[in-house]
Formats: structure tokens, C-alpha cells, sequence
């Protein structure tokens, strides 16, 4: 079964002005649009035409870099725009904001940590907040398309937040000015989907 682009679950006008229109039609139906379309290319007459999306990112070493690359490419894209929404950002609540008060000790310090790994990323990549196998949460980033799913990462868990820090990801509205897009990304980010995703994880 071919892998297909699903369609965004809200408007690309709806995260602004957070992120802007110009960029989510760009950034979903170009950039994603193209993970998957390689990805369906790379898999093509192998054993992973078989397997779901987090089998492939699970076991990624056993394949090549096409499909490192695009198979993170479209689970790392896919995750992002779920956890994005119109009428989104504060803070998260009931066990999940337990579990980063535990952890980090507030939710500031959680968001200062996702976005200290997002502003040091050094070229492309992604921040993220993830339950680790113990069921502890941790932030932690990956370079290019890479996330804490695959077997190759430095950190591995899995992820229920995570921040693209491609530039094609923000500088059509905030240039080369990363941490300003981090700050405004904080408030498109819908906690009860990640509060979600934390549930499913434990």
C-alpha cells in the first residue's frame, strides 16, 4: 500500500498569525507532498511496502538513506501538523502537566528546553518532546529528518511534540530570525492532542 498525503486537519489560514497561510500551503502540500512521494519510490518493491510508518522509522538502519530521509520526512510531518491548531497554545493540563511539572519542574522551563533544542540545531531539523521507554519525558533534537523513533537516534522514545526547524518550516514570515518563530509556534501548539499522544506513549 502506497503511502498518500492526508489532507491538513484544519485551514492553512488557521494557524495565523502565528504561521502564516503562504507558508502551511507551501510547507504541506509541496515538502510533504515530496517525502511522500520519494518515500513511495524508495520502498517500492521492498519488505517495508508492508509495514506502517513507525515500523519503517523504527528499524530505519536496515534501509537506505532515500528512505531515512523521506520515511522520517513524512512521520515527522504528519506528527507536527497534529499537534498544531487554531485556538491552541497555553499550557497543557491534568496528567500530562503533571508529568512536566515532575520532570522539568514548570511548564516555562519545559518550554525554554524544546526551544533551546530548537534554536541550537545546527542547520536543519527538529526539537522534541518525547516518553521515553521508562515512561519519563525528555526533550531532546534530531538533525535533517531524523526523530526519536529511529533506531540511529542519539535519544531515543517516542515522540508527542515535535518542532520543524527547517527553514522552510518559518522564513517566509520570520527570515532568519529562528527563535521568533519558536516563541510563536508555542501558541499553535494544541495540548490536548499532545496530551493525547502522552497517553498513548505511557
Amino acid at each position: 500500500m502506497a503511502f498518500e498525503l492526508e489532507a491538513l486537519p484544519y485551514a492553512s489560514d488557521a494557524l495565523e498569525p502565528h504561521i502564516d497561510k503562504d507558508t502551511m500551503e507551501i510547507h504541506h502540500d509541496r515538502h510533504h507532498q515530496a517525502y511522500v512521494d520519494n518515500l513511495n519510490k524508495a520502498i517500492a518493491g521492498t519488505d517495508a511496502e508492508n509495514l506502517s510508518l513507525e515500523d519503517i522509522n523504527k528499524h530505519i538502519s536496515k534501509y537506505p538513506a532515500a528512505v531515512r530521509n523521506n520515511g522520517g520526512g513524512h512521520f515527522n510531518h504528519k506528527l507536527f501538523w497534529s499537534i498544531l491548531g487554531p485556538n491552541a497554545g497555553g499550557e497543557p493540563t491534568g496528567e500530562l502537566a503533571e508529568a512536566v511539572k515532575s520532570t522539568f519542574g514548570s511548564f516555562d522551563e519545559l518550554k525554554t528546553q524544546l526551544q533551546n533544542a530548537g534554536a541550537t540545531r545546527f542547520g536543519s531539523g527538529w526539537a522534541w518532546l518525547v516518553v521515553k521507554a521508562d515512561g519519563q519525558l525528555a526533550v531532546t533534537s534530531t538533525p535533517n529528518q531524523d526523530n526519536p523513533l529511529m533506531d540511529v537516534a542519539e535519544v531515543q522514545g517516542t515522540p508527542i511534540l515535535g518542532i520543524d526547524v527547517w527553514e522552510h518550516a518559518y522564513y517566509l514570515k520570520y527570515q532568519n530570525k529562528r527563535p521568533a518563530y519558536l516563541e510563536a509556534v508555542f501558541n499553535a501548539i494544541n495540548w490536548d492532542a499532545v496530551a493525547q499522544r502522552f497517553q498513548e506513549a505511557k
